[in-house]
């Protein structure tokens, strides 16, 4: 018999708040956390404008331990900091009498310490009178004194999941994933997956990511990819409106404790939901584009409902991956039609980036988290900035208001990844 999955802990950093808690009444609220870039000069970009995490101190978390972190990248700060609320929350943050070899981590989590200026003055000083030829030895002897070897090997992605590990004493299995913007989503189902197969009894999962630096914000604009809306930043994100021109990039983390229910039940623990679905396939058809009739993401939606034994009817509410590109908003509007048919209609459908922002391979995560604080809270998000419906996105997207509504007894959330990753997760009430 298949072993069953709940969610014991939750835990958020994003441009919202600091905790899945604030996060979620800012939602609700039709807050917006885009604004012009602060962290580095942005004006002479194509995009001038993101949605950063404000005012964020480690140290608020980890009182002790927070100067070990001083030279790892925002992805694992906001990591811990995410890991920390969610485990408090469920009752795990002392490993006193829990057996940590069977607790592991699984994370969705991006690149981590970015030294732009090091690299820039290190190709500078190495650069001939032409500027456009880099003496390689000029280069390795420059960056051995510029770059810091700490911060260098901070970069790679799989260090957040060891710091995690080591910071709380998770010795089970440790796993990353960086299937771009599905990543934390699909961190979830597969630790969800552990744990039905026996091979945990309880995971950390989710995601941290931050792009929000010169490199990723270039890259994202030469993809055109980005919403370069610099006129009115907190208009930018508009998902599924005529008007949108791309997406907005974000930054933050989002963590769930999944836990085997019967584990959970000795415990005593308080449960909010049960993942009951989960569906990941693969458009295999371009490294920018959905397939333009939506199929890996109906086959991801159709497979995940199939995982939890339920049929489109029971779907109360659905937060979509939404990003505010033509492509992606209309493709998934297409799937959503394709996996759901004609009740497709009949169930709300919200984006919670048009507030967010995008937060890259953080932000499954935190969407699931915020879908199962909506079914719980009987509340569902908006989506703000929609203005002139798109004809070809013909969906009831729960516009610019939150909505009350009562008797959800499964969501569905929806992340999709440069690449053609496709990541369909269902939570539901016991």
């Amino acid at each position: 018999m298949r072993r069953r999955v709940v969610i014991t802990g939750i835990g958020s950093v994003t441009p919202l708040g600091h905790s899945a808690e604030k996060t979620f009444a800012a939602a609700i609220e039709g807050q917006c956390g885009i604004d012009y870039i602060s962290r580095f000069d942005a004006k002479t970009f194509q995009t001038t404008f993101a949605a950063e995490v404000k005012d964020f101190a480690l140290k608020n978390w980890l009182p002790y331990t927070h100067e070990r972190y001083a030279k790892s990248g925002e992805n694992t700060r906001y990591g811990l900091a995410a890991a920390q609320e969610a485990l408090h929350d469920a009752g795990l943050l002392d490993s006193t009498g829990h057996d940590r070899t069977r607790f592991g981590v699984y994370l969705g989590s991006g690149e981590g310490a970015e030294d732009f200026y090091s690299l820039i003055d290190s190709i500078g000083r190495a650069a001939d009178e032409s500027g456009y030829r880099v003496n390689s030895a000029k280069f390795g002897s420059t960056g051995n004194s510029l770059f810091d070897a700490k911060r260098e090997a901070e970069f790679e992605m799989h260090t957040t999941a060891g710091h995690l590990a080591e910071e709380f004493d998770l010795c089970g299995p440790n796993f990353t994933c960086l299937t771009a913007c599905a990543a934390s989503a699909q961190a979830i189902g597969e630790a969800t997956a552990f744990i039905r197969h026996g091979d945990a009894e309880v995971m950390l999962a989710g995601g941290a990511h931050s792009m929000i630096h010169p490199l990723g914000v270039t890259g994202f604009n030469r993809l055109t990819a980005l919403s370069t809306r610099n006129n009115a930043p907190k208009k930018a994100s508009r998902p599924f409106d005529l008007d949108r021109d791309g997406f907005v990039l974000g930054e933050g983390a989002g963590m769930v404790i999944l836990e085997e229910l019967e584990h959970a039940k000795k415990r005593g623990a308080r449960i909010y939901a049960e993942l009951t679905g989960y569906g990941t396939t693969g458009d295999a058809y371009r490294m920018t584009d959905p397939h333009p009739e939506g199929r890996g993401a109906v086959k991801a939606m159709q497979d995940a409902l199939k995982d939890a034994r339920l049929t489109p009817e029971d779907i109360g509410y659905i937060n979509a991956h939404g990003t505010s590109t033509a492509a992606n908003d209309e493709c998934e509007t297409a799937g959503i039609k394709g996996a759901l048919g004609a009740f497709a209609y009949k169930i709300p459908v919200s984006s919670s980036k048009s507030m967010l922002g995008h937060l890259i391979a953080a932000g499954g995560a935190v969407e699931l988290i915020i879908s199962i604080q909506a079914m719980l809270r009987n509340t569902l998000p908006p989506t703000i900035n929609y203005e002139t419906p798109d004809p070809k996105c013909d969906l009831d997207y729960v516009p610019n208001a939150a909505r009350e509504k009562s008797g959800i007894r499964n969501v569905l959330s929806n992340s999709f990844g440069f690449g053609g990753q496709n990541i369909t997760l269902i939570a539901s009430k016991l």
